[in-house]
């Protein structure tokens, strides 16, 4: 006994009926189907028929992927894209409508792309504006800081200066008699150095 996968065989060889067509059939119905064929030149002739458009309809279908592709990658080029299709319209005047709705749909592209570049364009600037800003607060920061180092290191010296001389001074009045005296400048030495 003859398998369904070899009754499909037999069909797709000798008549060009695709599996996927047979597929639903049982294996009964494919063998029914076998001997219709070989009895019937009409029904030979209508499978012919139907198996020549059945190609037909898949090189058509193969075709159309192509140009969905073709048409994908031409995306990228709008501008020459938009020439092409301006001489299109006047040469193809049967496809009119269909390629009047491609140009309209590129000038849109074309006008978000140029909203999109004057948005960047501006805020560009913007961005160039701030950057100058803060450049200009930058440099008053460090030469605000660079002063201020300058006045802590004067101030210091000057705080330095008062405390030798205290010092000197406080070790000049220690050298004197009076405890009371000596006891009052150690407790403002000690105080005043910290």
């Amino acid at each position: 006994m003859v398998s369904k996968s070899e009754l499909q065989d037999t069909l797709k060889e000798k008549y060009g009926i695709n599996k996927n067509v047979s597929q639903p059939l049982s294996e009964a119905e494919c063998e029914r189907l076998l001997d219709l064929l070989e009895r019937e030149p009409s029904a030979l002739k209508l499978v012919e028929s139907f198996s020549r458009k059945n190609a037909e309809l898949g090189r058509n279908n193969a075709a159309l992927g192509r140009r969905r592709s073709q048409a994908e990658r031409k995306l990228e080029t709008l501008s020459s894209e938009y020439a092409e299709l301006e001489a299109s319209i006047q040469a193809l005047e049967a496809s009119k409508v269909s390629l009047e709705k491609r140009k309209k749909q590129l000038e849109q592209e074309k006008q978000q792309l140029e909203t999109e570049v004057k948005v960047l364009s501006s805020q560009t600037i913007e961005l160039s504006d701030k950057v100058e800003s803060l450049t200009t607060e930058n440099t008053t920061l460090v030469e605000a800081n660079d002063q201020l180092k300058r006045d802590n290191k004067a101030l210091k010296n000057i705080v330095d200066a008062i405390k030798l001389r205290l010092a000197r001074d406080t070790n000049e009045l220690l050298k004197y008699e009076d405890s009371e005296i000596r006891k009052a400048l150690i407790r403002l030495f000690k105080w005043t150095l910290g």
